[in-house]
């Protein structure tokens, strides 16, 4: 009897479960996503959508080319336009011309022979030489610079004279006997050069 009565006792509480367990069951069908009407036909037309997306693309270019090409001519933008697009529109400006520097008159002025001797019982120094002018212009106001050393070579003095005169282009003048200052009594050599002059 114990055997029966538990076997029955248990066949009742199969039968009480097998509901629940289809109730839980419909339950959890009912709760997982399912897709919609419209989420499938979005789906099932996404390759027409995205052909006509490609076409209206294509048509947007094509006109943007049409528009570049059918646009007026940078000198003709308006003063309202974007400043952004006028400076990048290319303006025909021309390179600017090189300039050769300015040539220096002492370029092509030089002291080409000199010579000098003691003057006014030896304390000054008279400088005879020629200056060769082998620029395409005159120079004036030519100054000179000339040094004097011992026969040694160890320096003395140094003595300027500018010679308001005109050498004329690609000649040659000599100047003899210029006085040029005092000197040292020791000096036994000079030289003289070019150190300014005033192109014509």
């Amino acid at each position: 009897m114990r055997i029966a009565g538990w076997s029955f006792g248990k066949s009742k509480a199969r039968r009480a479960v097998l509901p629940a367990i289809a109730i839980a069951g419909c339950a959890i069908w009912l709760m997982l996503p399912q897709a919609s009407d419209a989420e499938s036909h979005s789906t099932a037309t996404s390759p027409e959508a995205t052909r006509v997306t490609q076409d209206a693309s294509r048509n947007d270019d094509t006109a943007g080319v049409q528009a570049t090409l059918s646009s007026p001519a940078p000198s003709a933008v308006s003063p309202d336009a974007n400043p952004a697009s006028a400076a990048a529109a290319p303006l025909d400006i021309a390179p600017p011309e090189t300039v050769a520097p300015a040539q220096s008159p002492l370029d092509g002025l030089k002291i080409v022979s000199q010579s000098w001797r003691r003057g006014g019982l030896g304390s000054k120094a008279v400088v005879t030489f020629t200056l060769r002018n082998a620029n395409d212009y005159a120079v004036r106001d030519i100054e000179i610079a000339c040094t004097f050393a011992r026969r040694d070579g160890s320096h003395l003095t140094d003595r300027r004279r500018i010679i308001p005169d005109t050498v004329n282009m690609k000649s040659r003048k000599r100047y003899a006997g210029m006085l040029v200052g005092f000197v040292n009594v020791n000096a036994n050599k000079a030289k003289c050069s070019v150190v300014t002059a005033s192109r014509i």
